[in-house]
């Protein structure tokens, strides 16, 4: 697309306060501009996507179906430019931006308890934190650390061992008195919860214990383990999950292990960090606090290649 064909940010930003206030005056009184101005604005962006982004229905200003979708759109343009601009505006001042990434859960239970007190020990780094399930490049995304599950391997990536897994089945206790459970494959009377990520986790716990059943595969499925826990916790089923990330409802007695059997995962959790940013201030703090907050646990930690 050619230059010219581009809406400006100004249009963008003129659109996104307008559909906001479903208001040309407010988005104006809002970015310090003439009615008319915001007016402009928007209908050049019009002619630029070729579709009409307001309608005036009994003097009142609706968005489009177009004007809908491409809100949205908007809206994550403007997000962007603003991330970016805070990053370069933080790049190689008294303050940095360390970005972040992690698997959902781990980072809710895991990750996040650990981070207490990180501020105060390093004022000049801004965390920015975010959820990632699928790979990706740490360069491309320009993140600065990430925390993984899986085998120890990340391209241009050092990579560091912070705890095994251990998966164990998990229920309310309202759930686990409602059939006997005397063997595994009484669990199969009850709804079995899948996790997204992880479709073969309940085929591998029966064969680990050289139990075999065709409903493995079969119940409902949920993309991160946190909701197979709430779920679980609602009484929807079993949920076989992490050990460690249930460990707060099991002490609590919100959820009950209704067989005792824990399946050591053959893959680990890591942290890693690309190769050439080992020693920039940054990334060597964030590195040494997590391993002193794993250090506090009876947790293993160790380089991987």
């Amino acid at each position: 697309m050619s230059r010219r064909h581009l809406p400006s940010l100004a249009g963008l930003q003129c659109f996104e306060a307008a559909a906001r206030h479903l208001s040309f005056t407010r988005a104006a009184d809002e970015l310090s501009l003439t009615q008319s101005a915001v007016s402009k604005q928007v209908a050049q962006l019009e002619s630029v996507l070729e579709h009409p982004l307001f309608r005036r229905i009994r003097r009142r200003l609706h968005l489009t179906p177009e004007g809908a979708v491409y809100l949205s759109e908007a809206r994550k343009i403007l997000a962007q430019v603003e991330m970016s601009t805070r990053y370069m505006q933080s790049y190689g001042g008294e303050s940095d931006v360390l970005n972040v990434a992690t698997l959902p859960t781990f980072g809710a239970r895991w990750l996040i308890p650990r981070l207490n007190g990180f501020r105060f020990r390093y004022p000049r780094i801004n965390l920015n934190i975010s959820n990632r399930v699928e790979p990706f490049d740490l360069q491309q995304e320009r993140i600065d650390v990430a925390f993984f599950f899986g085998h120890g391997a990340w391209p241009r990536a050092e990579c560091i061992k912070l705890l095994d897994e251990e998966m164990v089945a998990v229920c309310s206790p309202q759930v686990m008195g409602e059939v006997p459970i005397d063997e595994p494959l009484a669990l199969t009377q009850l709804v079995l919860l899948q996790s997204a990520t992880r479709p073969e986790a309940w085929h591998d716990w029966f064969e680990a214990q050289q139990v075999y059943t065709e409903h493995s595969y079969h119940g409902p499925r949920f993309d991160t383990f946190y909701m197979a826990l709430r779920a679980a916790q609602a009484g929807c089923g079993v949920a076989l999950v992490p050990r460690f990330l249930a460990q707060e409802e099991l002490d609590e007695g919100k959820l009950v292990m209704p067989w005792s059997f824990a399946l050591t995962s053959r893959d680990a959790y890591y942290m890693a960090y690309p190769e050439h940013m080992a020693e920039l201030y940054k990334v060597r703090s964030f590195i040494e606090w997590i391993r002193e907050r794993t250090a506090e646990n009876p947790e293993c930690v160790q380089q991987s290649a």
